[in-house]
């Protein structure tokens, strides 16, 4: 159970940095063009479904993934500050700008 546990905490850390160099990129270059807002809102609600599946189903069994807690705590707080680099220093004008443009322009 020992070794299992280790595994399960190294493959966890592993996952939850992969976002890591991104996000200080972003914050050292304040550039997030080549950032996919699509891709970081899938990615966002991904890990909120995910992890509330995983909390309810330890919770129910009375078991703990402290590792995969870990993880998708992790990512998303890289995710909120990804999020809003993308609102923040987008150069181009987002899909929520454009859409917000169309809706409420006066024409």
């Amino acid at each position: 159970m020992v070794y299992n546990e280790i595994i399960g905490w190294i493959g966890s850390i592993l996952f939850a940095v992969c976002a890591l160099p991104q996000a200080i990129h972003t914050y050292k270059t304040k550039k997030s063009d080549d950032l996919s807002e699509m891709f970081l809102w899938f990615w966002f609600w991904g890990e909120v479904f995910t992890l509330a599946y995983i909390l309810y189903g330890d919770y129910m069994k009375g078991i703990y993934h402290f590792p995969l807690y870990f993880n998708y705590i992790f990512n998303l707080f890289l995710l909120f500050y990804l999020i809003y680099a993308k609102y923040t220093y987008a150069k181009k004008p987002t899909g929520l700008q454009l859409l917000k443009n169309k809706l409420f322009s006066s024409k």
